[in-house]
């Protein structure tokens, strides 16, 4: 079964940083030219947040409203692998964050729907607390 495999997450003051990687090396090869790979969050009692996403054929990126400005996308493609780059973390960013895959390119809108990805990352939990 393919899987995303995801690293990074912790513990970290409001304010702080950390960076989340997601391995995409076990896509199934027709994935490899064109990919888009989300980062989505879930907080307990909420619903899955899609949050940002990055083609990787041109490097397109998304990111909410909530997320703009702090968090950032980047690919490394000779690694397989894909980054969220988080700043300026805030308590209300505490969730489990997910990687996700999905055939193709990102799209407005559509990026932050679950139904969009066909595999994913098997979660990381970020704490943002004093």
């Amino acid at each position: 079964q393919v899987q995303l495999v995801q690293s990074g997450g912790g513990l970290v003051q409001p304010g702080g940083s950390l960076r989340l990687s997601c391995s995409t090396s076990e896509l199934p090869s027709d994935y490899s030219d064109y990919h888009a790979v989300g980062w989505f969050r879930q907080a307990p009692g909420f619903t899955r947040e899609g949050i940002s996403c990055i083609s990787s054929s041109d490097g397109t990126t998304y990111y909410a409203d909530s997320v703009k400005g702090r968090f950032t996308i980047s690919r490394d493609s000779a690694k397989d692998t894909v980054y969220l780059q988080m700043d300026n973390l805030k308590p209300a960013d505490t969730a489990v964050y997910y990687c996700a895959a999905a055939r193709g390119w990102c799209y407005a809108g559509a990026y932050a729907l679950t139904e969009t990805y066909d595999f994913w990352g098997q979660g990381t939990q970020v704490n943002v607390s004093s």
